[in-house]
C-alpha cells in the first residue's frame, strides 16, 4: 500500500479531528432534525446548535454565545462583517481602511463595496515583516471612515498583527473593527474581548473542525446589514437552515481547544523551529518571511536562493505543501502578501509555504528536510560557464 504523502499544509486546511467527527456522527445519522422545528427531533438539534455556539464563544472569549452567528466559511463571514458592516454605517461615512496582505475574500468584500455601492477604500502597506503600524492605520482615518480590516494573523506568513493597539484608534471613533481570525482562533490565540474587534471571522477547517462552516463574532449592538435573506435564522443575520452536523464539529473542535487535550502549541512550534533551522542549513541562500517571534507557531514561509517553488514542489509527490502564489483565472501571479513585504516577483515565485500541525512528527519533518533539500539541489537553473 502507497503510504499518503507528509501534509504540511495547514493553513489550507486542517484535518478533521476523529473526536469532533464522533460528536457529528448522530447528526448525520439518527438526529436529523431540523433546529426550527418544535418537535422533540427539531429541539435536539436546536440543544445541539446551541451546545456548539457556547463552545465556539468560549474559544474565542466572546461573553455572550449569541454574539456567535454560524455562516458557511470564513469567506461568508468576511462578506457579512465588511460588506454588512459599512452598509449598516453609510449615514456615517463611507471610506474603508485595510491592508496590503488580507486575504482576498477581504479584499473582494472591499472591492465589491467601491464597485456596487460609491464607497472608497485605503489599502495600507506594512513592513518587510508584514506588520501594519498602527500609525500607518490612524493616518488612514478620515472622519468618513466606517470600518477597517485587519487580519489577526496572516495566512501565508504568519505574521500576527496587533489588533488591541488597532482597537484604541477605531473605538472611540465609533469606527467598527473586523479582523479576519481563521488561522489564528486554531491556536488559541484569538480572544475578541482582549483585542477589542467588534467583528471576527472564523473558520471551522482552520482548527480541526469540518469544512464548510465558520463563524462571526458580532460585538453586542453592533449593526449589521444580513446579506443573505429569507428566513430569521441567527438573529436574521445569516438565512437557510443551519448545517447541524457540521456546526456540531465546530463546536467539538473549538472545545477540544479549551479543554488542554491536543498538543502544546510549544510542540508544534519546535517542530516548525526545527524544519526552519534544518532547511536553512540544507539550502544555503535559503530565507524566512515574516516577523521572526510575533508569528503563528505553525507556519514557515521559506523563499529558495534559485529554485521556482512550484517546480519543487511538482517533483515531490511525497510532500503535500503550497507555494507562495495564487493562480487566478488560470494565471499563475505572485502573491500580493509577498510582493508586499518587498519580495520581487521571482522571490515571490520561489517561496514555499509549509505549515506545522497536531498530527504532525518530528519523523516527517527530518524527511520533509531531507526530500525538499534534494528537490531544491535538482531544480536550481544550470549556470552557464564562461567562455
Amino acid at each position: 500500500m502507497t503510504s499518503r504523502p507528509i501534509y504540511l499544509d495547514h493553513q489550507a486546511t486542517t484535518p478533521l479531528d476523529p473526536r469532533a467527527l464522533e460528536e457529528m456522527m448522530p447528526f448525520l445519522t439518527t438526529a436529523y432534525g431540523n433546529p426550527n422545528s418544535a418537535h422533540p427531533y427539531g429541539r435536539e438539534a436546536a440543544k445541539a446548535v446551541g451546545d456548539a455556539r457556547r463552545r465556539v464563544a468560549h474559544l474565542i472569549g466572546a461573553k455572550n454565545p449569541v454574539q456567535v452567528v454560524f455562516t458557511s466559511g470564513a469567506t461568508e463571514a468576511n462578506h457579512l462583517a465588511i460588506v454588512g458592516g459599512a452598509l449598516a454605517k453609510r449615514a456615517h461615512g463611507g471610506h474603508i481602511v485595510t491592508t496590503a496582505i488580507e486575504h482576498k475574500a477581504v479584499l473582494a468584500a472591499v472591492q465589491r463595496l467601491v464597485d456596487h455601492h460609491g464607497y472608497t477604500a485605503t489599502s495600507v502597506a506594512v513592513d518587510a515583516h508584514g506588520r501594519v503600524h498602527p500609525g500607518d492605520i490612524a493616518a488612514a482615518l478620515t472622519p468618513n471612515t466606517v470600518l477597517v480590516s485587519v487580519m489577526h494573523a496572516n495566512n501565508e506568513i504568519g505574521t500576527l498583527q496587533r489588533i488591541a493597539v488597532i482597537s484604541q484608534l477605531t473605538t472611540h471613533r465609533g469606527i467598527l473593527l473586523h479582523t479576519d481570525a481563521a488561522q489564528s482562533a486554531g491556536y488559541g490565540l484569538f480572544d475578541a474581548d482582549e483585542l477589542g474587534v467588534d467583528l471576527a471571522s472564523l473558520s471551522a477547517h482552520k482548527l480541526y473542525g469540518p469544512m464548510g462552516v465558520g463563524a462571526l463574532y458580532v460585538r453586542g449592538g453592533t449593526l449589521l446589514v444580513a446579506q443573505q435573506t429569507g428566513g430569521g435564522q441567527e438573529c436574521g443575520l445569516r438565512a437557510g437552515t443551519l448545517n447541524v452536523p457540521a456546526i456540531v464539529g465546530f463546536g467539538a473542535a473549538a472545545h477540544l481547544i479549551t479543554s488542554d487535550t491536543s498538543p502544546a502549541l510549544t510542540q508544534i512550534r519546535a517542530l516548525r523551529d526545527r524544519l526552519q533551522d534544518q532547511l536553512l542549513d540544507a539550502i544555503p541562500g535559503a530565507t524566512v518571511n515574516g516577523h521572526p517571534t510575533r508569528r503563528l507557531p505553525g507556519i514557515l514561509s521559506l523563499t529558495l536562493p534559485d529554485a521556482e517553488a512550484a517546480d519543487v514542489l511538482e517533483h515531490l509527490p511525497d510532500i503535500a505543501a503550497a507555494t507562495g502564489s495564487a493562480c487566478n483565472t488560470g494565471t499563475s501571479a505572485p502573491s500580493h502578501v509577498l510582493t508586499a513585504i518587498g519580495l520581487t516577483r521571482p522571490q515571490a515565485r520561489r517561496t514555499l509555504r509549509l505549515g506545522i500541525g497536531r498530527t504532525t512528527t518530528a519523523t516527517e519533518v527530518e524527511r520533509a528536510v531531507a526530500l525538499i533539500a534534494q528537490a531544491a539541489a535538482r531544480h536550481r537553473p544550470a549556470r552557464s560557464s564562461a567562455v
